[in-house]
């Protein structure tokens, strides 16, 4: 999927263009995130959730928007000393941060809000509690299991692995 296809589809344009004009949300333009930077990423992401919630007969419009959200955070890596302060921070505060910092912009349904705070489930303490939690969950998996992929030239099989390293250290841990 390119940005270009994104930005033509004026249905999904229309649902999210409001959220999309708002200069903190633009700033994440300016942050480094996997192949490309957070605001392309999250694009990817509200747009997939968006086709599929819509699919599904689901809240796709509500999908859309908190997956537009799901990354509004401004990175405090440098507060952490230890690995384990940086996964915590990554896997739990990260999703929380973005709840606060686009409730503090716009209004969020619980629905919007559950989506933003449990998109990064199972690593984090966060469950998803509705169906299209599920959906943006996946779908920031799938963007961010491939840019990882792509920015450093893994194969398919090394980048399951990581990713089931990654589940099974959130479990048990």
């Amino acid at each position: 999927m390119t940005l270009e296809e994104i930005f033509n589809d004026k249905e999904f344009m229309d649902t999210i263009e409001p959220f999309l004009k708002e200069e903190k949300i633009q700033s994440l333009k300016n942050i480094p995130h996997h192949d490309s930077n957070r605001l392309e990423h999250s694009l990817k992401v509200s747009y997939s959730s968006y086709k599929w919630c819509k699919k599904m007969k689901l809240n796709f419009q509500s999908a859309a928007k908190a997956g537009l959200l799901h990354d509004l955070y401004y990175n405090r890596i440098e507060e952490c000393t230890t690995v384990k302060d940086k996964f915590f921070l990554f896997t739990n505060e990260h999703p929380e941060d973005a709840v606060k910092n686009a409730s503090e912009i716009f209004h969020l349904t619980s629905l919007e809000k559950d989506i933003i705070v449990s998109h990064m489930w199972p690593a984090s303490k966060h469950m998803p509690k509705r169906k299209e939690s599920f959906v943006v969950s996946l779908a920031d998996k799938y963007y961010s299991f491939f840019e990882v992929g792509l920015k450093w030239n893994y194969n398919l099989s090394f980048m399951t692995g990581v990713f089931f390293i990654f589940i099974m250290y959130s479990i048990f841990n």
